[in-house]
C-alpha cells in the first residue's frame, strides 16, 4: 500500500537551510535560506547559531551559492540574468552589507578562480572581457573593485595559479585530441604567448580521464588524476621541477577525482572513489579524524567547509533515504554540534532506498546504475518504469538522495537510473567507448538498461517512460525515434534536437573544447562528419514519433538555444504529431526560479500520470500564477 503524497514543494521548493559555510576565521556560519520565497544569505555568530541576520535582499533569482574571503570581511557570489550564464560577480561587506558589482561588464561570464592565504586582500577571476572565447586571469580586490590582470589567455582550456597567484601551468586542447600542459617561464609578470613553453603531453585517449586537479600551496607540485599507463585514473603527484610522477592511489574500478587535502600544504591525505557507492580512503595520518567521526555514527562524513587554522570544520552526511545533515566539527575538543536540518520534512518523508545494479551491455561494458522502487500492494504488483537519463554526458549518476527519484517512487513509478558510455568516472575505455556514438551505442546501453529491468524489476513493459535534461533530453528525443514502440511516453528539458545548429550556436567560451565535441558528435567541416550529425538528429525523425512528449525549455539557454527546441515543436506539428510545449521566458539551461520548478514538476507530473498511470498532485494555482510557465 502506497504511503501519502509528498508534496511537490517539499521535493523541489526552497530547502529550509543550504550551502553553509564557515568563516576563515571561525567566528561566523553562514548558509542561504528563503526570504519571501527567495533564496538569500544569512549569517549567525558560531557561539549563538540562533541570532542570524539576512545579508542579501535578493527578490529574483536568489543567491544559491558563495564564498568567504580569506579575510573574512566579505562574501563572494555570482548571479547571471534569468538563466543566460554570464555571471557577475558582487562582494558583500559582511559588516555593512554593502554589495559591489566586481564585474560590471556587459555580455561577460565571470568565474572565481579562488581565495589565497598569501593574497590575503584579492580573489582570482576568470573573465571573458578580452574575447569571449577565452577567460583571462585578474586579481579582484573585493573591498575596492581594484583589478589587476595576471595572464592573458591565448586560447588555453584552463590556467592554473600558485598561491600567490603566479600563472604556473596551462591546459591546452589540441585539435588532433591530445592534452598538452605548458609551464609558465617567466618568473614575474603577466606572461606572454612565448613565455607557455610544453611540458606534458597527454595522449588522445588519455585526454578525458587525465587532468590537472591542483597545484600544492608552494606550486612546487602538480597533483593530477591520471589515466595513463592504466584504464581508470589514478592520482598522482608530478614535481614540476623534474617531471617525476609519483603514485598517490588509485583503484581498478573507477576513476580518482574526489581529494581531501592539507589546509595549509595542499597535500593529498584522503580520497574518495565513487563505484556502486562512495568510498573514502585516507593515505595519511593526518586524516584520522574521519575515523573518528565514522565512529560517532555520521554516515559517509563529508568536509563541506573549514576554517582557516583548520581546528573547526563543518562536516556533512548523506544517504540514499536522508536529505543529510550538517556537523559542527571541534577538532581539538572532539565535539560534534548538530545544526538546523536543512529539508527537514524531507527527511520525515519516509523515503525508499536506492539499489545498485551492474547491468552489462552487449559489448561487455559495466553499466552501474540505480533503481529506487515504489511501495507496492503486492509481490506480484508489475509497475511504470521511468528510465531518468542523466545530462552532460561526461557526468554520472550516483548513489543518494535523488529528489526525482523519490518523487516518481512515491508517485508509484519505479525510477532508474543509468550509466551510459561516455559517462564519467569509469575509466578511459568506458568514456572513449562513446566517441561518434551520439544516438547510436549510447542509446543501445538504455535499451539493455530497459530490457535488463523488464526480467529483474517488478515492471510492466507496456508503461515505460523516457525522461531528461540536456543529453538526457537528446536522449528522449533519440528514444521515441529510434525505438518508437519501446517507450509509453517521453520527457525532454532542454534538450538539442538538431546536432548540426548545436555546434554551430554553443556558447563562444566553449571553443577551446570545440574539437572534443566534434569527435563526440560528429565533425560538420567532412562529409563523413556532416552525415553522421545529421543521421543522429532527432529533428529528421520526427516523423518516426509516435507516442505522447512532452518538452520544456529555457528561453535564455546559452548552451541548447531555444531554437533545439522550437524547431522540433514545430517539425512535429507540421506532420500531426502531438507534443506539449512548455517555454520559461525567464530561464536557461535549467529552472533556478522556485515557482518555475515546481511549475515544470506540476506538469510533468500530469503528463506521466496520463500515460503511465501513476498518482498525482493536483496543481497549485498560486504557483502557476506566479511562475513564468508559458504552455505553447
Amino acid at each position: 500500500m502506497q504511503g501519502d503524497l509528498i508534496p511537490r514543494r517539499i521535493l523541489f521548493g526552497n530547502p529550509e537551510r543550504a550551502f553553509r559555510q564557515i568563516s576563515p576565521d571561525g567566528e561566523w556560519l553562514t548558509w542561504v535560506a528563503p526570504a519571501n520565497g527567495v533564496m538569500n544569505i544569512f549569517i549567525a555568530p558560531r557561539a549563538t547559531p540562533d541570532r542570524a541576520r539576512q545579508l542579501t535582499f535578493d527578490q529574483g533569482r536568489g543567491v544559491t551559492a558563495y564564498c568567504w574571503t580569506m579575510g573574512a570581511t566579505h562574501l563572494v557570489y555570482g548571479q547571471d540574468t534569468d538563466g543566460d550564464e554570464n555571471t557577475r560577480l558582487y562582494a558583500l561587506n559582511i559588516a555593512d552589507g554593502s554589495v559591489r558589482n566586481l564585474t560590471p561588464e556587459p555580455d561577460v561570464k565571470a568565474n572565481l578562480g579562488g581565495v589565497s592565504r598569501k593574497i590575503r586582500d584579492m580573489i582570482m577571476v576568470y573573465l571573458n572581457d578580452r574575447d569571449p572565447r577565452f577567460h583571462d586571469l585578474y586579481a579582484i580586490n573585493p573591498a575596492t573593485g581594484e583589478r589587476r590582470k595576471l595572464a592573458d589567455n591565448p586560447g588555453f582550456a584552463d590556467i592554473m595559479v600558485d598561491a600567490a597567484f603566479r600563472p604556473t601551468l596551462a591546459v591546452a586542447l589540441h585539435p588532433n585530441g591530445e592534452m598538452h600542459l605548458l609551464r609558465n617561464a617567466r618568473a614575474e609578470g603577466p606572461p606572454a604567448p612565448e613565455d607557455w613553453q610544453p611540458w606534458q603531453t597527454i595522449p588522445r585517449e588519455d585526454a578525458r580521464t587525465t587532468f590537472p586537479l591542483h597545484l600544492s600551496a608552494d606550486g612546487s607540485i602538480l597533483y593530477m588524476a591520471d589515466s595513463r599507463g592504466r584504464d581508470t585514473a589514478a592520482l598522482s603527484a608530478i614535481t614540476l621541477a623534474t617531471g617525476e610522477r609519483t603514485l598517490i592511489a588509485s583503484d581498478p574500478r573507477a576513476d580518482i577525482t574526489e581529494t581531501f587535502t592539507d589546509a595549509e600544504t595542499q597535500e593529498i591525505l584522503g580520497y574518495g572513489v565513487s563505484y556502486l557507492v562512495r568510498e573514502f580512503h585516507t593515505v595519511d595520518p593526518r586524516a584520522g579524524d574521519f575515523a573518528w567521526l565514522a565512529d560517532q555514527g555520521l554516515e559517509n562524513p563529508v568536509v563541506v567547509g573549514r576554517t582557516e587554522a583548520d581546528d573547526i570544520w563543518l562536516v556533512g552526511t548523506y544517504s540514499d533515504v536522508s536529505p543529510g545533515e550538517v556537523f559542527v566539527f571541534d577538532r581539538p575538543n572532539r565535539t560534534l554540534t548538530r545544526l538546523p536540518p536543512s529539508s527537514p520534512e524531507l527527511a520525515a518523508a519516509g523515503l525508499r532506498p536506492m539499489e545498485p545494479h551492474t547491468i552489462p551491455a552487449r559489448d561487455g561494458l559495466n553499466l552501474i546504475s540505480y533503481a529506487t522502487l515504489p511501495e507496492r500492494a503486492g509481490p506480484s504488483e508489475r509497475v511504470p518504469l521511468v528510465l531518468v537519463v542523466h545530462g552532460g554526458p561526461t557526468a554520472r549518476d550516483e548513489f543518494g538522495c535523488n529528489r526525482e527519484h523519490q518523487w516518481l517512487a512515491n508517485r508509484g513509478y519505479a525510477a532508474l537510473s543509468v550509466n551510459f558510455r561516455g559517462s564519467a568516472g569509469f575509466g578511459k575505455a568506458f568514456v572513449n567507448a562513446a566517441e561518434g556514438e551520439w544516438g547510436r551505442r549510447m542509446d543501445d546501453d538504455l535499451i539493455e538498461a530497459v530490457t535488463w529491468a523488464k526480467d529483474n524489476l517488478p515492471i510492466d513493459p507496456s508503461r515505460i517512460a523516457i525522461y531528461g535534461a540536456s543529453y538526457g533530453g537528446y536522449a528522449t528525443l533519440v528514444g521515441l525515434t529510434r525505438n518508437p514502440d519501446l517507450y509509453a511516453c517521453g520527457v525532454d528539458i532542454v534538450g538539442p534536437s538538431n546536432l548540426e545548429t548545436l555546434l554551430e550556436t554553443i556558447p563562444p567560451y566553449w571553443e577551446a573544447g570545440r574539437h572534443q565535441l566534434k569527435r563526440m558528435i560528429g565533425d560538420p567541416d567532412t562529409a563523413e562528419g556532416l552525415a553522421r550529425l545529421r543521421d543522429r538528429s532527432p529533428l529528421h525523425q520526427a516523423d518516426r514519433i509516435r507516442r505522447p512528449l512532452m518538452i520544456a525549455q529555457g528561453a535564455n539557454d546559452p548552451r541548447v538555444k531555444r531554437a533545439e527546441s522550437d524547431q522540433m515543436v514545430a517539425a512535429l506539428r507540421s506532420k500531426g504529431i502531438p507534443v506539449s510545449y512548455l517555454l520559461f521566458p525567464d530561464e536557461g539551461h535549467g529552472f533556478e526560479r522556485p515557482e518555475n520548478t515546481l511549475s515544470f514538476y506540476a506538469q510533468a507530473e500530469a503528463f506521466l500520470a496520463a500515460h503511465l498511470g501513476g498518482r498525482c498532485e493536483p496543481d497549485d494555482p498560486v504557483t502557476r500564477e506566479r511562475s513564468s510557465m508559458q504552455i505553447l
